[in-house]
């Protein structure tokens, strides 16, 4: 069985798939349709599933706060599907804002990820048993016991911290440089890889609920 986690990166996707072995093949990739074939589950750092007003907004994504006390912050609002469709960061935060909710610069900038994802999914229903949304930072926290990793993954400290959380749990990576992506990508993606095999072997939790889809059919759960 083969599964593979995804996390965006600069040139791209990161994708780390895991073989029935448990060896780990990590590389870049242009879109993250190279990254669907192949493995049984994907899981994806990035949102599948909008709502079509910024609140109350996904239910999974509220749920996954509550979970990260101290790190919050690492669960971005996604956008209302209207914001989606906008060109330009004041136009999506106008757009939103007449639904009551701003719209970050942080946010815009993964406006062509978000894209992607909603598109693949929206085209192709074979990939709804395979692509699954997680979050790396669930993740790390599954692996530690249900408590948020509070270090930041870009400092030297909170970068080891997660790596050794890694490999207790059968992910061991040694840190090398990967053209096109940052070495927090690839943690991140190492990370939601697990979280794809836990989903594989039925052992993941789902937030949300299972019947929460947005206008097109698709899920809005977030899976750790």
């Amino acid at each position: 069985m083969i599964v593979a986690g995804a996390d965006g990166c600069r040139t791209g996707w990161v994708v780390c798939r895991r073989d029935g072995n448990g060896a780990l093949d990590i590389r870049v990739v242009k879109t993250l349709a190279e990254a669907c074939e192949g493995p049984s589950i994907l899981a994806v750092d990035m949102p599948i599933g909008l709502a079509d007003m910024p609140r109350p907004g996904r239910t999974c994504e509220r749920e996954a706060r509550a979970l990260l006390p101290g790190k919050t912050s690492s669960v971005f609002p996604t956008p209302c599907r209207p914001a989606l469709a906008c060109t330009t960061h004041a136009e999506a935060n106008a757009v939103s804002k007449t639904m009551g909710v701003g719209l970050t610069r942080q946010t815009f900038h993964l406006f062509p990820k978000m894209r992607e994802v909603d598109a693949l999914m929206r085209g192709n229903e074979a990939l709804h048993p395979i692509i699954h949304e997680a979050h790396p930072e669930l993740a790390f926290a599954r692996m530690n016991g249900g408590k948020p990793v509070l270090s930041r993954k870009r400092r030297p400290e909170g970068f080891a911290e997660r790596l050794e959380l890694l490999a207790r749990h059968g992910f061991s990576w040694e840190p090398r440089s990967l053209p096109g992506a940052a070495r927090d990508d690839v943690l991140d993606a190492i990370a939601v890889c697990r979280t794809a095999l836990l989903i594989a072997q039925g052992a993941a939790t789902r937030l949300g609920p299972e019947q929460e889809r947005d206008r097109y059919g698709l899920p809005m759960n977030i899976w750790f």
